[in-house]
């Protein structure tokens, strides 16, 4: 608990010093910790009923039926997942393909100049994905062998300390927020509202973690349907979602689908 403490507080310390613009834009440690106990106040005495990719809540595809597709990328920061797959950004880049990347903040320390010029490029948007990268739970609820926030004081910190720490570098928050593991309960989906974040899940598993092979890859996102929300990982080059992509996109294009970031067409 103290080294949980002490870590937050070096958190926050770096993430408020040297604040260039105003408070109102800014806000400070006391402002944050306002915030914090308005929302534990209002969620503490909640209990979940529900705990899954899919609760209440969150939102799994475009609000459209046009024949569009948003690719959405994890960079999740795990001690195996620091990595960049320079292969999947340059595809992406050259064909002018947009996509909305959700960053955590491990992956941004491990990765900052990259992550600088990733968040300035107009093909791409930036989502927050946590600050470690944990499972969305009031209750500590578990999937994957990871435990997630343990209540809404801990929930609150692992969403909007990396949402703090993107606007510090970004100048913007982000808007879309997933979770470490894309799993939730309801209540901490309600948390994240209130937040101001929109929960983004996905109706086409793309890479499963980076472990799915060229071809599974590929099939996947051959199954991609008008307003689809991919999900993929960009922190494993040595993986093969890069190379499953670029074998399905194509195809997807001559099926006349376009891509877009979610912000193009809100989601549902």
């Amino acid at each position: 608990m103290i080294r949980r403490i002490l870590l937050i507080g070096l958190m926050l310390a770096a993430v408020f010093a040297g604040r260039s613009a105003s408070a109102a834009d800014h806000p400070g440690k006391e402002a944050y910790d306002a915030l914090k106990d308005r929302v534990i106040a209002e969620f503490s005495e909640k209990t979940p009923k529900e705990w899954g990719e899919t609760v209440t809540g969150v939102k799994t595809r475009l609000a459209t039926n046009e024949h569009v597709i948003a690719l959405t990328l994890d960079a999740c920061g795990s001690p195996h997942g620091k990595g960049f797959d320079a292969q999947l950004i340059n595809y992406l880049e050259r064909e002018r393909i947009p996509a909305t990347l959700f960053i955590n903040s491990r992956w941004i320390d491990a990765n900052r100049e990259l992550f600088l010029q990733l968040a300035a490029n107009p093909l791409f948007e930036t989502g927050n994905h946590g600050l470690l990268h944990k499972p969305a739970s009031v209750n500590g609820r578990s999937v994957y062998g990871i435990n997630g926030t343990k209540d809404v004081a801990e929930l609150v910190d692992e969403i909007e300390l990396n949402a703090v720490k993107i606007r510090e570098l970004t100048g913007k928050k982000p808007r879309w927020y997933r979770s470490g593991t894309a799993y939730y309960d309801e209540v901490a989906v309600a948390v994240a509202e209130r937040l101001g974040y929109t929960v983004i899940g996905f109706n086409v598993l793309g890479d499963a973690g980076a472990t799915y092979n060229k071809e599974q890859v590929r099939e996947a996102l051959l199954k991609a349907g008008p307003g689809a929300i991919v999900i993929m990982h960009m922190n494993h080059p040595e993986g093969q979602t890069a190379a499953g992509t670029l074998a399905a996109l194509p195809e997807l294009k001559k099926r006349g689908f376009r891509f877009v970031k979610l912000s193009d067409y809100g989601v549902k």
